[in-house]
């Protein structure tokens, strides 16, 4: 099809759009998939044949030879400037492109959480501590997961004072039911730095406990999260 040629005036079924709404957008090239989002090219190429020139030179290898294996990574980490030195490329739809690869980086990245086994303390101490240090007032969460210990989702319940926070039993158990998961486990902090657990987390401990069981949740810990060190209930032989 002669680079001349604009893609509305390419037969229907071969107009990337079409084509997406028709087949799903599985069945598109990533040339295809990047000429939707720029949307046109140039007076000279049309989108899909200005987005396969810009794939083959991020194909190439170092020493300037194509591979022949497209490198969406490689296009993710060209700049703005580097990308509108391709005629038909402007700021705005350099940055379109940018945005699209950053999305993808992050999708597979939560992917990659996602499988992230949070089977022990330690695995939910060190993705928690991230999120939990340096905090000066209590804050809850509830990590979700699968059967298998698999990471669905990390959800914060509650963000409290700075000597306690009320975690609501309901809002945990719903948390669980809407992600699907089969076991929960309760992580909140000390600002005081002392993992050790008040009469206000045994209770809380327990009512999550109990509910859990009614509701066939394994409740699988409870941490309490301070500057490099936690407390764990079930290590301790309390869950």
């Amino acid at each position: 099809m002669s680079d001349k040629l604009k893609i509305n005036e390419w037969a229907e079924e071969d107009r990337p759009r079409e084509k997406l709404m028709r087949l799903g957008p599985e069945q598109l090239s990533t040339a295809e998939l990047l000429a939707i989002l720029i949307g046109s090219g140039s007076a000279d190429e049309n989108a899909v044949d200005l987005m396969k020139r810009v794939l083959t030179d991020c194909s190439r290898d170092e020493n300037g030879r194509p591979t022949g294996r497209e490198n969406l990574n490689r296009l993710g980490k060209m700049s703005i400037d580097e990308l509108t030195r391709y005629r038909g490329l402007g700021p705005a739809k350099a940055i379109t492109i940018l945005a699209a690869c950053e999305l993808g980086k992050r999708r597979q990245a939560e992917e990659v959480l996602k499988r992230k086994d949070m089977g022990s303390p330690d695995a939910i101490y060190n993705f928690m501590t991230t999120k939990m240090k340096d905090l000066d007032v209590e804050e809850a969460w509830v990590i979700l997961m699968n059967q298998n210990y698999k990471f669905i989702a990390a959800e914060q319940i509650s963000h409290g004072g700075i000597s306690e926070t009320s975690v609501d039993v309901r809002v945990v158990l719903k948390k669980a039911l809407l992600c699907n998961a089969t076991i929960l486990a309760l992580c909140h902090n000390h600002p005081s730095n002392n993992p050790t657990p008040s009469k206000v987390d045994d209770q809380i401990t327990k009512r999550l406990k109990d509910a859990c069981d009614i509701m066939r949740i394994h409740m699988a810990d409870h941490l309490i999260i301070t500057d490099g060190q936690y407390y764990s209930y079930r290590e301790h032989g309390r869950l």
